[in-house]
């Protein structure tokens, strides 16, 4: 017995199978197609979510795929090898097969984006903080900034777009695909651009890692192969935050209910910001906590200490000086900065490829037993790396994500060897986050 029919994707091929029984359309024609659409009360078929995969999925069984009309640039994108017919409604279709009109294949279409991303030129100081976001994107290393309101935490992270490469045209069907499936596909326009995605800190766990009656992905997993920004970190629900733990490690998203097991994408690169305290401005000359120490301690408590064993690197962001408001000389642009990350990727890319770890691989994302190898450090690297885990108590997790932004940054100086100083700032990196711990 089948399955019962479960959303309007069903509506077409149910028309489509009755249409055949009575003649109206010839059946064997249909043998060759996959079919999905929901149909409207005056034949028209509207469009649905999942267009994409749909057409990928039918071209591994051999087949073609008919979807609607709106869908059809989406579809098109599966490749030219699969037969597309992307009618406006059931009368189409039919004249179709019965030769007296004739369905042409739809383009696959590019999304036209604004043609400016917001430029790290805008930012005035902060050099210790543009410095971690570089290494951040050279490696997809996960990125946590510190400071209090008004010091450009959220400037910063609205411009790490600018200095990211491209996707890939592996790493766009992946993000399409899922966007495909959550219905996000404008047009069924794709674009090269990486997902950056920021939910408001109002957000329930189901909204980030994805759910509803039929498994929708949630933010986690639109931001695969990109962006997820996190700000005001400590406000977000503790089983929102906690609920990442997992996506962050393993690189997907494991949906469990009572009738689905769905598992989608998740390599994510984790960008959060947060004041010191829920006053914002602790630490900062000349400003009290009315509530004392407590403040910082408890709103730093919010935070697990497992979710932040997994971010890479934590960077205190202070408020910007006058000085550095007022002078003429801008920043460093992104373009100049895009430019070096691309070749630390560049770099990573064809190591990793080499290794026949998997295409595409960042340092971020490497195996633990890899990264060993290929990060390996010189003799005077490996004693202060022993003397930083023994004095501040790293976790195994965090000895090796060490090792990962070490890599990355010897990455961005173009060496084939991890040495002291590339060690020694990969800690430095670490040490705002000890601090949390202890809070945690």
């Amino acid at each position: 017995m089948p399955p019962p029919k479960e959303g309007s994707h069903y509506d077409l091929p149910i028309a489509l199978g009755l249409m055949a029984a009575i003649g109206a359309v010839p059946g064997d024609a249909l043998d060759e197609f996959v079919v999905l659409g929901e149909l409207s009360l005056d034949g028209t078929i509207a469009p649905v979510a999942g267009a994409l995969p749909a057409a990928i999925g039918a071209n591994a069984l051999g087949k073609g795929l008919i979807c609607p009309h709106e869908s059809g640039p989406e579809a098109a994108w599966a490749g030219e090898a699969v037969d597309i017919l992307a009618p406006r409604s059931l009368i189409a279709i039919a004249n179709h097969f019965r030769g007296t009109q004739v369905l042409s294949r739809p383009e696959a279409r590019v999304q036209s984006l604004a043609s400016g991303l917001p430029d790290m030129a805008d930012i005035k100081g902060q050099e210790t903080a543009r410095r971690a976001l570089e290494v951040a994107a050279a490696g997809s290393h996960n990125l946590l900034m510190v400071g209090p309101p008004g010091s450009g935490k959220s400037m910063l992270a609205q411009r790490l777009p600018s200095i990211l490469p491209t996707l890939s045209t592996r790493e766009l069907l992946e993000v399409s695909m899922v966007a495909s499936l959550a219905g996000e596909l404008a047009g069924g326009k794709l674009s090269d651009r990486r997902p950056f995605r920021a939910p408001h800190h109002s957000a329930s766990m189901a909204a980030m890692i994805g759910g509803g009656m039929r498994v929708r992905p949630g933010e986690v997993s639109l931001a695969h192969n990109g962006v997820l920004f996190l700000d005001e970190f400590p406000e977000f629900t503790p089983q929102a935050l906690d609920s990442l733990r997992q996506p962050l490690e393993t690189g997907e998203c494991v949906i469990a209910r009572a009738n689905h097991r769905v598992s989608y994408p998740a390599r994510i690169q984790l960008v959060a910001a947060m004041n010191p305290c829920r006053c914002g401005m602790a630490g900062e000359p000349g400003h009290r906590c009315a509530r004392g120490p407590r403040c910082q301690s408890d709103y730093q408590a919010r935070i697990s200490g497992p979710l932040l064993d997994r971010i890479d690197i934590r960077v205190d962001v202070p408020a910007v000086s006058a000085s550095d408001l007022i002078r003429p000389a801008k920043s460093e642009p992104s373009a100049a900065i895009a430019a070096r990350v691309a070749a630390a990727r560049a770099m990573q890319a064809e190591r990793y490829e080499r290794l026949a770890a998997g295409p595409a691989l960042t340092n971020a994302h490497c195996a633990t037993a890899l990264i060993e190898e290929v990060a390996g450090p010189d003799r005077a690297g490996l004693v202060l790396l022993r003397d930083a885990s023994k004095k501040f108590g790293f976790s195994a997790r965090a000895y090796h994500r060490v090792l990962r932004v070490a890599r990355t940054l010897a990455d961005l100086d173009g060496a084939e060897k991890v040495g002291r100083l590339h060690l020694a700032e990969a800690i430095s990196y670490r040490m705002p986050g000890e601090r949390l711990l202890q809070a945690a």
